[in-house]
């Protein structure tokens, strides 16, 4: 194996689970995300040599997975309409009351505009500053704070009105 297919292995095996899951919170679904990840991988392989140069490409592959998240759901023929049964109401007690809330979330998540996602995927998930976010996404840090903010208002108003329709039923 050359040394530069070497590099690029040991690169995937590192970051791999990191992108996985920054391309699942982006793009909604879990094997989409196996499709961004790819496509993305792909796409820094042929960029390898020159990314290598550079000297971080955890955040150029990290940046390569939101626009292959974005660049998808440009294309007609991907969009697709996830359908799921309603589930009963769920008791309080019950063992995978904690999964619920986590499932709340990730549905929030996916009703988000694509900036907002990414922006609170990499802020708050990824834990990265406004300034690497920002780099990531190639928009201003106060993009970054204003999409940010957005979106956790627009998660915190679909939590909540996810909740109230529950207790409802």
């Amino acid at each position: 194996m050359a040394e530069r297919d070497r590099e690029f292995v040991e690169f995937v095996e590192a970051a791999g689970a990191s992108l996985r899951r920054t391309a699942y919170l982006v793009g909604g679904d879990r094997d989409r995300a196996d499709d961004i990840v790819q496509d993305a991988l792909y796409k820094l392989y042929l960029a390898w040599p020159k990314v290598r140069r550079t000297g971080n490409p955890f955040a150029y592959a990290r940046r390569m997975v939101v626009n292959v998240a974005h660049d998808g759901k440009r294309r007609p023929w991907r969009r697709e309409v996830s359908t799921a049964d309603v589930p009963d109401r769920m008791e309080r007690d019950d063992f995978v009351s904690g999964y619920a809330e986590r499932n709340e979330v990730l549905e929030a998540l996916r009703g988000l505009a694509p900036r907002q996602r990414a922006c609170v995927v990499l802020r708050y998930y990824e834990d990265l500053s406004v300034e690497q976010t920002a780099e990531i996404l190639g928009c201003s840090a106060g993009t970054v704070k204003s999409q940010a903010a957005r979106g956790l208002d627009t998660l915190r108003k679909a939590i909540d009105r996810a909740r109230r329709t529950s207790r409802a039923l």
